[in-house]
């Protein structure tokens, strides 16, 4: 079993994340100022290899002596998603960026690094193409272009696998309703009307139990993989905001779909992804769109929990 930090181990993957670690038997480490859901660990306290640090990754001592302490590395500290990084520029910019830029400087041959990037990099692809692991990286958002700056100091290491993500769905300890998926299926649930802007923009999606596997197996085959970077999501579910909408609509017929034409989408991305690099290494994402959809709806029909979201 190995030793692993987890940097934002509380947030909407981590904790996902550090649940499936934890019960593999591995020592986890989790740091993280535990800002949205101070209950989504609650479950691991009773582990022995579990361990949380409520302290922030900015601070450079303290991550030295952690990196000395772990073989693999899972930052996922970040300020996540356009919104909140336009919010608070300078933390978005200092956490996304400059933690990673410290991160990679203090770490040694020992240290095995994941990083999970967004594939919101790719911006606006072309019509009729899948955007790979070549593809031009043009990020429209400050969030965008944190990750892909980061993703740059990562591939410094020698030691490092780059997850570039789809878009997530699916339950989580800690929730959010702000990802696309969840968050149409979340107002169609609660309001039974879906608005959606620019209902042709595309979009590639993963089930959260799949980003987890994909770790997992990056865990599993280190250096099989290493030095690369991969898309990771699941490749039948490379649909439009319209197409993902007639989904849920199947699920719930009394569901109203309105198109609304003088508004636009603030997120820009629109393109299609290939996962055939990672598939070929031998992972593919499983959990279809529609289970994820079904999870959703049952999910928000029964739990009435306060979910807080990033902004």
């Amino acid at each position: 079993m190995s030793k692993i930090l987890i940097t934002g181990g509380a947030g909407y993957v981590g904790s996902m994340l550090s649940t499936a670690l934890v019960n593999l038997g591995h020592e986890v480490t989790v740091l993280d100022l535990m800002k949205y859901d101070r209950g989504s660990l609650n479950h691991l306290y009773y582990f022995k290899n579990f361990k949380l640090i409520k302290k922030d990754v900015r601070d450079k001592k303290l991550l030295k002596s952690l990196l000395k302490k772990n073989e693999f590395i899972i930052p996922l500290a970040a300020l996540v998603g356009a919104p909140l990084c336009d919010k608070y520029k300078k933390d978005a910019v200092s956490v996304n960026h400059h933690s990673i830029k410290n991160l990679v400087s203090l770490s040694s041959k020992k240290n095995k690094i994941i990083f999970l990037t967004t594939n919101s990099g790719y911006g606006v692809g072309e019509k009729n193409k899948f955007c790979d692991e070549n593809s031009p990286l043009n990020p429209i958002s400050l969030y965008g272009r944190t990750k892909c700056d980061a993703e740059e100091e990562v591939k410094k290491s020698k030691n490092f696998i780059c997850f570039r993500l789809a878009t997530v769905f699916g339950y989580s300890y800690r929730m959010r309703t702000d990802l696309l998926v969840n968050n149409f299926v979340y107002k169609s649930v609660k309001t039974k009307k879906l608005k959606i802007f620019e209902p042709h923009f595309r979009r590639n999606f993963i089930h959260i139990k799949d980003v987890v596997l994909g770790i997992i197996y990056a865990i599993k085959n280190f250096n099989k993989l290493k030095s690369n970077i991969y898309n990771l999501g699941l490749s039948s579910a490379n649909i439009s905001k319209l197409m993902l909408a007639k989904k849920i609509k199947k699920k719930m017929n009394k569901l109203q779909i309105k198109i609304i034409t003088n508004r636009k989408d603030p997120d820009k991305r629109d393109y299609f992804v290939s996962n055939k690099k990672i598939e070929k290494k031998g992972f593919k994402a499983k959990v279809s769109l529609d289970q994820g959809v079904e999870e959703l709806i049952d999910l928000f029909n029964t739990d009435n929990k306060k979910i807080i979201n990033n902004y």
